[in-house]
């Protein structure tokens, strides 16, 4: 059950999801919500894209035998088109709500080599490369432009034109402004600033849309990012095991998966889902990654449950991987 901080107050929708059984997954990696409420999530292992009503009944699948088992992330944008980011790919992929692929960015085929990831660890970074190399997410300005985090083997931010020309990418790896260990979700506010989910740096970075550094909201573990129409800020953020830190950042402490909202200055409005007894629960979390919020307020969110979990031991097969969250 939620923990409240201030006037916001949440609770989760059980048995909200009302998918066939024939749509089964093991995570679910990325979620967005389009103008008519309608809410598309994408999988893992049988990857597709699922769409269900703002009621939770199922609409339709898409996809499946089009992306890797490395799906990581999916935007819905302004005009409804669906964005799939698939970084066992090294693909940003925009479609049609009906799933008709319309265009794919920097189409190579193959990883970007230049930033010097050795395929396995954040170690083997040593600079920012050029798109792509397991890119993580999407996100799409208000003039249309593209915002690409990269991702697992790379530390960028790429920016494109609407129609997929390459304007300019920043990042490096490290920990100072403008640095990144592990960028993996972003988002596009109203007035153009950039908000970057620097995940392992355990801060959001925010930057103007041509990519000078504005400030750092701290004390998170971000991976996914998104505002509602009123300017607040969703954050997804990733539990942490106790143990040592990549990229020698030392030994950091557990902390359990949550949800926060913030201000427009990085302040906590409301926090739930960290519970360290029972991640299983409805409303408790094992592994979130994706966040999305819909026009009256509701709350999704999907988790790597699977990978992190069950593979982990922490939680049993068929323990939740997308929720639903409602203002009270």
């Amino acid at each position: 059950m939620a923990t409240v901080e201030q006037e916001l107050r949440y609770r989760v929708v059980e048995g909200w999801e009302k998918a066939p059984a024939n749509a089964n997954r093991q995570d679910a990696v990325g979620v967005g919500v389009d103008s008519r409420g309608r809410v598309y999530l994408v999988t893992r292992v049988r990857s597709q894209v699922l769409v269900y009503e703002q009621d939770g009944t199922f609409v339709a699948a898409w996809g499946e035998g089009q992306f890797t088992d490395r799906t990581h992330g999916l935007t819905v944008a302004p005009d409804d088109t669906v964005w799939v980011v698939d970084d066992g790919a090294h693909t940003v992929r925009k479609y049609t709500a009906d799933g008709k692929l319309l265009l794919e960015l920097e189409a190579r085929g193959r990883p970007a080599a230049e930033s010097g990831y050795d395929g396995r660890t954040l170690e083997s970074i040593a600079r920012g490369g050029p798109p792509f190399n397991r890119p993580t997410n999407v996100a799409v300005a208000p003039n249309g432009e593209l915002y690409v985090s990269d991702g697992y083997g790379n530390c960028r931010v790429h920016r494109f034109s609407p129609d997929g020309k390459l304007i300019q990418s920043w990042g490096e790896p490290g920990t100072g402004p403008g640095q990144f260990i592990l960028p993996h979700g972003i988002w596009v506010a109203p007035d153009g600033r950039v908000l970057l989910a620097d995940r392992e740096n355990d801060r959001i970075q925010v930057f103007s849309p041509s990519g000078e550094y504005l400030a750092e909201w701290a004390a998170l573990r971000p991976t996914d990012v998104c505002l509602d129409a009123e300017g607040r800020v969703y954050v997804s953020e990733l539990g942490r095991r106790p143990g040592p830190r990549p990229c020698n950042l030392g030994e950091a402490p557990e902390q359990p998966g949550r949800v926060s909202v913030l201000d427009q200055q990085g302040n906590v409005l409301a926090r739930f889902g960290a519970s360290e007894t029972d991640r299983a629960a409805a409303g408790n979390f094992v592994a979130p990654h994706c966040i999305a919020v819909d026009a009256e307020g509701a709350i999704y969110v999907g988790e790597v449950t699977h990978t992190i979990g069950v593979r982990g031991g922490l939680v049993p097969e068929g323990t939740h991987t997308f929720q639903k969250f409602e203002r009270v």
